[in-house]
C-alpha cells in the first residue's frame, strides 16, 4: 500500500483501486474504529469522504525542497474543527490527542513544531485545508503523523494539524484506513473531563498538560486521583499529581484563581452532603497553600453536595464516580 505513485490509466493502477474499493464495499466500514475525542465546545467546519484516495504522510520537516513522506492508498477522510477558548496553545491541544492515538495503538512517526517543522514550506507543502475552514499561524503550530498496524503494512494512518486565531484553536484530521476495520471516529466532549475506570472511580487526565488544557476549554477539571479517608474530609497524604499540575497552573497563570468545589453521592441529607462537600474542598485548598505554595488568594472551596452527579446514584460506581472535587476557572480575563 506504501510509496505508490499515482498513474492516470496505469492499468495495475486501476485493478489496485478496484480491490481497494471491494474491500470497503464488502467490509463494515469502520466496524472497529478508535474514537478520537475533542473538547466539547469543538464545532466542525469541514468533512470530507474522498472516498479510495492517496495521501503523502509527512515523516520529516521540509528538507529544503520537499517534504519526506509516505504515500498510502486507501479510504481518506479530511475534517477540520474550531475550537473556542483562549488561551490555549497547539502543544496543549495536541498533547492529549496524541496521547489518545498512543493508547489505542498507534505509533507516532513524526512531530514537530512551527519552525521546526520548517515553518512556512512545511504549511504550504502539505496538504492543508483553506481558510476560513482551517487556520494556520505560521509561527504557532503544532503537526502529529502517526500508522497503526505493521510499520510496513500498517492498516491506518493520520495527521493532526493544529494551530490557532486569536480565542480559537484549529484542529485538522487527515486519516487514511487501508482497510474496512481501521478508522477513527471523532466525538466531543469526554476528553478534556476526567474519565471514569470499570468500577466507576475518576481518574485524572494523563498528561502534566492536560488540567491547564481543561481549565481553558471547558473552565473545569475533575481532580480524579484525589483519595479521602471513608466518610471523612481529611485528604490523605499523597503524593496527589492533579494537585501538582493544578499549582503549575496556577503559578504560570498568577492572576488567575479558582474555586474548588466538592461533590457527594445522595446518600444522607442535602444540608449534610453540602458540609461535607465543603469541608473535602477546604481540605484540598489547605494542602495546595501549604504543600505546593499557591497564593491563598487564587484559590477559594465550596461545596454542592449531591446537586451536580456525573453518574447515577443508583449503584456503587456512580456513587463512587459522583464523589469527587473539581476545580473551576472562575477568572474573567
Amino acid at each position: 500500500m506504501m510509496n505508490i505513485t499515482r498513474r492516470i490509466g496505469d492499468p495495475k493502477q486501476m485493478i489496485l483501486r478496484a480491490l481497494l474499493f471491494l474491500t470497503f464495499a464488502l467490509a463494515p466500514v469502520m466496524a472497529s474504529s478508535v474514537e478520537l475525542t475533542l473538547p466539547g465546545s469543538a464545532r466542525q467546519t469541514e468533512g470530507q469522504d474522498l472516498g479510495i484516495d492517496s495521501y503523502a504522510l509527512p515523516i520529516a520537516p521540509f528538507d529544503g525542497s520537499v517534504i519526506p513522506s509516505r504515500i498510502f492508498e486507501g479510504f481518506v477522510t479530511r475534517q477540520a474543527w474550531r475550537v473556542e477558548g483562549g488561551g490555549v496553545t497547539p502543544l496543549q491541544m495536541v498533547q492529549p490527542l496524541r496521547e489518545e492515538l498512543k493508547t489505542n495503538g498507534y505509533t507516532v512517526l513524526f512531530e514537530c513544531a512551527d519552525r521546526a517543522c520548517g515553518g512556512f514550506d512545511f504549511r504550504f507543502e502539505t496538504d492543508v485545508i483553506d481558510a476560513p475552514k482551517m487556520y494556520v499561524d505560521l509561527d504557532d503550530y503544532r503537526f502529529v503523523s502517526a500508522i497503526k498496524g505493521e510499520t510496513d503494512a500498517p492498516k491506518a494512518a493520520i495527521s493532526l494539524f493544529v494551530s490557532r486565531s486569536g480565542s480559537s484553536a484549529y484542529i485538522q484530521i487527515i486519516q487514511i484506513a487501508m482497510d474496512g476495520s481501521a478508522g477513527i471516529s471523532v466525538s466531543k466532549g469526554s476528553e478534556m473531563m476526567a474519565s471514569t475506570t470499570a468500577t466507576g472511580t475518576p481518574q485524572a487526565a494523563g498528561n502534566d498538560l492536560a488540567t491547564a488544557a481543561q481549565l481553558d476549554i471547558t473552565g473545569h477539571v475533575a481532580l480524579g486521583d484525589l483519595i479521602f479517608k471513608t466518610g471523612s474530609s481529611e485528604l490523605g497524604t499523597g503524593p496527589f499529581a492533579s494537585l501538582a499540575q493544578v499549582a503549575s497552573y496556577l503559578r504560570v497563570n498568577s492572576k488567575r484563581e479558582i474555586a474548588l468545589v466538592g461533590h457527594t453521592d445522595a446518600e444522607g441529607s442535602l444540608s449534610g452532603n453540602i458540609k461535607l462537600s465543603k469541608r473535602r474542598a477546604d481540605s484540598v485548598r489547605k494542602r495546595l497553600i501549604e504543600a505546593h505554595g499557591v497564593p491563598s488568594a487564587q484559590v477559594s472551596a465550596e461545596g454542592v453536595g449531591f446537586l451536580n452527579p456525573i453518574a447515577s446514584n443508583l449503584n456503587e460506581a456512580g456513587r463512587n464516580a459522583n464523589r469527587r472535587v473539581e476545580a473551576v476557572l472562575i477568572s474573567t480575563e
